[in-house]
């Protein structure tokens, strides 16, 4: 018998017990796929059950839509989501959905909502860029995104887009998801859908696309900004090169319908310019929220806005305004209707809106309430006065030329916007008393009551200055600046409609009218010359010190208009006086926007009634032609004493005027 081996037995190779490694490796990577694919196949289920129906999904557009239309029912802003008609499937082009499957999923009609070959594609061609240079998306995930996900890049939502994009799949159609998508996908410019694109950027239905216009379409969905014809003609037809080549590469058409396409001589609808009237349109959308709590029926706004005065007052700004300063312009109709604006000289460099919201210093074009003041304490447009040195309160006033005129009457120290004799009607009648006839005139902003405040120390809006300047027009009644004129929805449910107002009276029409005859006298003799459109015209010019602010209110008969000009950050603009160039872009504005119409004398002479009646008197149902009810006719209000007859105010008079507290808050 052979003697027995002496060495041990062999040891379990190290090969097997790394086989039994991997193979239980195996088991658990296949567990847990399991295991996942029974959670995603519970959550695509669950997520088809919540899903809307078809019709329900075709009538959720996302967002409102506001059509903004002038008073010749012109569109002249369309805001927001804008949706066409609803196409079905079988009316859609062919050519229009080979184009998007061709760019955007050449698979769709393969995978059954993701595409696991595009996502396996798009992580080699990123890793071999070293970033995100193509995405895997299908047109299912595309849908399942714009309808019920946002675009925040994160894997949460990427993981909710799949679950969605395979319950869509699973519920409709592959016909019902391509008319969904191209009915709802964005497309740039506010158009959603493809039957929105193809009238903003064809001026034609979807229904009727030609293969160059459809592979304009197709192109869009990529960067919607980026190809947008109406960004840049040139690369949306290149785009569309593009996908002319895509799809003769994938079979979608052939070579020789390749070559037949001629994408040069594609001609784009036109595109409305708005960026000017953005200004005026912002300002309607803000009282379009105060009006109407609907948000999102889709809205038709019916403004006042007359869009030829627009282009005229744009571009007299763009023209008359100097380099490197800014230009604003309102113009509004004998009720308040405001029938053009003009925040800016550019609204897509600064959408800020200095008609409406800036507050600027409006220099002597402020002197209207001090004469309207002096008007009603009983001063004449031929009362003498005096243009000399005058000290108050250790301040004295100069004029623009340095020098003083002596004596004058009242039409010619307004006429010639003498600072001297300004404040020396102010002190008269009182610095409050100025201030309070300015806020009866609208303005809300904080109202400086020292004696500066008489030369236009305070800051204003253009829009409130306008405003008053439009009351003395309307011979003393109250103006409200009004933009819109009815509301309604798209299926014509009208939500507001305005009512004829009822205004106040803010003074006397005599009043009113002497005030008029002052501004008739600064356009004709006066600081306002460059003004003139050769019809009866009153205005007054405004100009701050150092020139920051250069200022022409004025109006006809049938409108008042106001002009600023300054800068932003309130430097000096060399040379700027209100009654240069703002008089300049108002006479250009105006002499277009009533040049059609025949010249109307503005009032000048009212009788002044027997009997006085208070600005408020009529709100409270004080009706100064008809007796009260007792038979007793009102007092006549006793007149204030007089100024002395100079024009240099008697000093102890003066001085007690000026000692008086001021009685409203600063």
């Amino acid at each position: 018998m052979p003697p027995k081996s002496s060495r041990p037995a062999p040891k379990t190779p190290p090969r097997r017990r790394a086989g039994g490694f991997l193979g239980g490796l195996l088991r658990f990577v296949l567990l847990v796929t399991l295991l996942g694919l029974i959670g995603l196949g519970i959550a695509v289920a669950m997520t088809m059950a919540s899903l809307p129906s078809f019709d329900e999904l075709m009538a959720s557009p996302n967002g409102q839509s506001v059509e903004i239309r002038g008073a010749d029912d012109s569109v002249i802003a369309a805001l927001g989501p804008s949706y066409g008609q609803w196409l079905p499937y079988k009316q859609i082009p062919a050519t229009m959905t080979a184009a998007m499957i061709s760019v955007e999923d050449r698979r769709f009609y393969s995978h059954p909502g993701v595409d696991p070959i595009g996502i396996a594609r798009s992580v080699v061609v990123n890793a071999r860029a070293g970033g995100n240079v193509q995405g895997a998306s299908t047109i299912t995930q595309q849908l399942a995104r714009n309808i019920f996900l946002t675009s925040n890049k994160s894997y949460s939502r990427k993981l909710r887009e799949i679950v969605l994009a395979l319950a869509i799949e699973r519920k409709f159609t592959k016909n019902a998801i391509l008319e969904l998508y191209l009915n709802r996908v964005y497309f740039g410019g506010g158009a959603y859908g493809i039957d929105a694109a193809s009238r903003k950027f064809f001026g034609h239905s979807a229904a009727s696309l030609s293969l160059e216009e459809a592979a304009i379409i197709a192109g869009l969905v990529k960067a919607p900004s980026r190809y947008a014809p109406s960004a840049d003609p040139v690369r949306a037809k290149s785009r569309a090169a593009t996908v002319i080549a895509t799809m003769a590469d994938s079979g979608a058409i052939s070579s020789e319908q390749a070559a037949a396409a001629n994408i040069d001589t594609l001609r784009f609808a036109p595109q409305e310019r708005t960026s000017g009237v953005r200004y005026y349109t912002d300002w309607v959308l803000s009282q379009v929220e105060e009006l109407t709590d609907e948000s999102v029926a889709s809205l038709t706004v019916s403004t006042t806005l007359d869009p030829a005065m627009q282009r005229d007052a744009e571009a007299a700004i763009a023209t008359e305004t100097p380099d490197g300063a800014q230009g604003a312009l309102v113009s509004m109709a004998r009720d308040g209707g405001v029938r053009a604006m003009v925040g800016g000289r550019d609204y897509v460099t600064s959408n800020y809106n200095r008609a409406v919201a800036a507050r600027r210093q409006p220099g002597s074009s402020f002197k209207l309430f001090v004469y309207l003041a002096a008007l009603e304490d009983g001063v004449e447009p031929d009362d003498r006065v005096v243009d000399e040195p005058v000290t108050i309160g250790g301040w004295s006033p100069k004029n623009s030329n340095g020098k003083f005129l002596g004596a004058m009457t009242v039409r010619q120290a307004f006429a010639q916007s003498v600072n001297t004799v300004a404040v020396q009607l102010a002190a008269r009648v009182g610095f409050d008393t100025v201030a309070d006839t300015a806020r009866r005139f609208g303005l809300t902003t904080p109202i400086d009551r020292t004696p500066a405040m008489a030369l236009g120390s305070s800051d204003v809006t253009l829009l409130e200055m306008t405003t008053a300047y439009a009351a003395v027009a309307a011979n003393g009644n109250e103006v409200r600046p009004y933009a819109i004129t009815r509301i309604a929805t798209a299926n014509g449910n009208v939500l507001y409609e305005r009512e004829t107002a009822n205004p106040r009276i803010l003074v006397a029409p005599y009043v009113a009218a002497k005030m008029t005859d002052l501004l008739k006298a600064a356009v004709e003799t006066g600081t306002g010359r460059a003004a003139q459109i050769g019809r009866p015209l009153a205005g007054k010019t405004g100009t701050t010190s150092s020139n920051k602010d250069g200022w022409f209110l004025g109006f006809t008969n049938e409108l008042t208009t106001g002009v600023w000009m300054g800068r932003d950050d309130a430097r000096a603009v060399p040379g700027l006086a209100g009654g240069r160039a703002p008089a300049r872009a108002f006479a250009a504005y105006m002499s277009r926007a009533v040049g059609g119409t025949p010249p109307a004398d503005l009032t000048t002479e009212v009788a002044a009634p027997d009997v006085v009646v208070e600005p408020d008197d009529q709100v409270y149902g004080i009706d100064a032609g008809t007796p009260p009810a007792d038979g007793v006719r009102p007092e006549t209000l006793a007149p204030e004493p007089a100024a002395p007859p100079s024009s240099t105010l008697d000093s102890k008079w003066l001085d007690e005027t000026l000692k008086a507290p001021e009685t409203a808050p600063r």
